[in-house]
């Protein structure tokens, strides 16, 4: 499971509601998280902020430890 992924899941967060809060369409949200989609440096830093994610953004598109 990629990093960001587990983070939505523990702050109880939908994609739905990830997306609204990073001003991203839901799909895109659902690409990153299945491997799809990479996102572009600006994608990654609006996900990180909507997560309240202090650390790098791309460490979010990582796996998870």
């Amino acid at each position: 499971m990629i990093k960001f992924k587990k983070l939505r899941v523990e702050q109880g967060m939908s994609q739905a509601a990830l997306a609204r809060l990073a001003g991203l369409n839901p799909s895109t949200v659902c690409g990153f998280e299945s491997g799809r989609l990479r996102p572009y440096p600006s994608q990654a830093q609006k996900v990180a902020n909507a997560l309240k994610w202090a650390g790098n953004p791309d460490d979010l598109f990582k796996e998870a430890q």
